[in-house]
């Protein structure tokens, strides 16, 4: 579970739509549930900063980001041995982020010598870095999509033992793609449509009789493959 808490304004966060993919919630009752908190006590505001993020189809929706104080008043009404578990990580992430942020992992230099010795610092770790990085980076803007087929060689390339047939049972058994049988089987959830993993690739199929039928092919994005790729990864660590 990467990236439970990230940097945004030299202040440690989270997003409401990663709270929402986490405990398993519709996002749009995890931004109600803020809205209410905000509304109750105009205190709590300054916990929680209005977002943007934007969905497969480049339409931009509405998220929130939340400090630790923001996040501990939204997790409260959340109960359960799964729900303890995610807040316990959660608490975890933020730790370790303001960590980081006071033992010097995002420090400020003061002097001309501490900038220079930073920026030296910081330029052997982007060159040991630089192949991974530019690996995820190019993958996660590619405007190519691939199978879920073709998705499992790159995991196994990755040292992930998974086979096309396994890696779709698990992205149905999690919520990614849709398990109820009819004509929707197997298409990608709302969320993962919201969360950009997928794309729907329509195909017109021109039949003897006249009649025209659309096939409809799930892909992953470039946005999708860093993210199962990363998931997979923090399972197999």
């Amino acid at each position: 579970m990467n990236n439970l808490v990230v940097m945004k304004n030299q202040q440690a966060v989270t997003s409401s739509l990663q709270v929402a993919e986490v405990f398993g919630k519709n996002h749009q009752h995890i931004l109600e549930a803020i809205d209410n908190l905000t509304v109750e006590n105009s205190t709590v505001k300054s916990m929680f900063v209005e977002g943007k993020y934007e969905n497969s189809r480049g339409r931009e929706y509405r998220q929130v980001y939340m400090n630790r104080d923001g996040f501990t008043l939204l997790a409260m009404g959340f109960t359960g041995k799964k729900a303890m578990r995610f807040k316990l990580q959660y608490i975890e992430a933020f730790n370790q982020m303001e960590h980081q942020i006071q033992t010097g992992g995002f420090q400020i230099p003061h002097t001309m010598a501490d900038a220079l010795r930073l920026a030296a610092d910081q330029a052997d770790q982007i060159e040991l870095m630089k192949p991974k990085v530019l690996f995820a980076d190019s993958v996660a803007t590619s405007k190519t999509t691939i199978l879920i087929g073709e998705l499992a060689k790159v995991l196994r390339g990755n040292g992930i033992d998974i086979g096309a047939t396994r890696l779709f049972q698990w992205m149905r058994a999690k919520g990614y793609l849709i398990s109820r049988k009819g004509t929707d089987w197997n298409m990608p959830t709302q969320k993962s449509m919201d969360l950009g993993l997928f794309k729907i690739k329509e195909t017109s199929i021109s039949h003897s009789d006249g009649s025209i039928t659309v096939s409809k092919t799930t892909k992953v994005t470039g946005k999708g493959q860093q993210y199962f790729i990363n998931k997979f990864l923090a399972i197999k660590s």
